[in-house]
């Protein structure tokens, strides 16, 4: 929504810039890691998107550029730059893991940290198939998912100590129930205005076609993506869904539909969600730890368009202001 609203800079791609390609290049301090970089991302969607010169920006980032939090920022100022904006935003979802380091490179850093549902959650992330059951587990199970919500939305809310008034939390449904009112409360965070006619006038990328993995036949369907679980459950998947992440779901404002929050005291449960939990976190170390970096595949620009949501070009301008002049 932030990009519909004026004064940020179009860029319709998750940058994966902390989550993806600084744990494969490593220290950008070293003029070969950022060579290996460049390489990758100039042949991918997230260049292309930019709609940056190659030369120009191939010459800032090996000048200057020394860690991931140099690369974001050349990248967006010099889109900001090229668009005629001051300010920028950066939405890859699994950056929430990285916040500690966020704020320690890009100091000025504001977090607004967008919460959804974890029932609607895992039941999107599950039709993707973003987290592989175990193969005891159902083909198509969405515990997995539940759990990874979970996990990635108590690792970003244990920052909130660190991060302080730099940190805000909005919920997703409050957003699109009460839409100008929370725009209201993140413009007053920000320090901009955030008129909820003109983002939906101007309607960049998921304003105006939402990334859902929920797809319907019939043309004059309503979009309506909160409370999806209430049809996508069982009752009995519901209330083993419930007894898993229904803590934190409550402790997020949301109220159980079963008898899920009882659940204390069974062996099965808890092993379930410690089993996921490590894994989630050994993945999480494997991925970020520089020794065995050198023993994973390049990562090529191929496999950068295979992972990230982008726009295969540059994003066409539009006039936020009513007036076309």
């Amino acid at each position: 929504m932030l990009l519909s609203a004026g004064g940020f800079a179009v860029y319709l791609a998750e940058s994966n810039v902390f989550n993806l390609l600084a744990p494969r290049f490593g220290d950008l301090s070293v003029r070969a890691s950022r060579e290996r970089l460049l390489e990758a991302w100039l042949g991918s969607k997230l260049f292309r998107a930019s709609g940056l010169d190659a030369e120009k920006v191939t010459r800032q980032v090996l000048l200057d550029c020394r860690n991931p939090g140099d690369f974001l920022r050349i990248v967006m100022e010099a889109i900001c730059a090229s668009q005629g904006v001051p300010r920028w935003a950066e939405n890859s979802p699994e950056t929430m893991l990285y916040l500690p380091l966020v704020k320690q490179l890009i100091p000025n850093a504001l977090i607004v940290h967008i919460i959804r549902d974890g029932r609607d959650v895992a039941l999107s992330l599950g039709q993707v198939r973003y987290v592989r059951p175990f193969p005891w587990e159902k083909l198509h199970s969405v515990i997995g998912c539940g759990l990874y919500w979970e996990w990635i939305v108590r690792r970003g809310r244990s920052f909130r100590p660190l991060l302080g008034a730099d940190y805000m939390e909005v919920h997703f449904e409050e957003l699109l129930a009460r839409p100008q009112e929370t725009l209201d409360q993140i413009g007053a965070f920000i320090g901009q205005p955030l008129d909820y006619e003109t983002i939906q006038r101007v309607a960049y990328g998921s304003v105006s076609k939402p990334n859902t993995s929920f797809r319907t036949k019939d043309p004059k369907a309503v979009f309506n993506p909160v409370g999806r679980w209430k049809k996508g459950f069982s009752p009995e998947e519901l209330e083993f869904f419930e007894r898993l992440v229904g803590d934190t779901l409550q402790e997020l404002g949301y109220s159980l539909a079963s008898g899920g929050n009882k659940r204390a005291g069974n062996l099965s449960l808890k092993a379930t969600r410690l089993l996921h939990r490590s894994f989630f976190a050994t993945k999480f170390w494997y991925k970020n730890n520089s020794w065995l970096r050198a023993l994973r595949p390049t990562l090529k620009a191929s496999d950068i368009d295979a992972t990230v949501l982008a726009d295969d070009h540059p994003a066409e301008l539009r006039v936020p202001s009513s007036q076309s002049s």
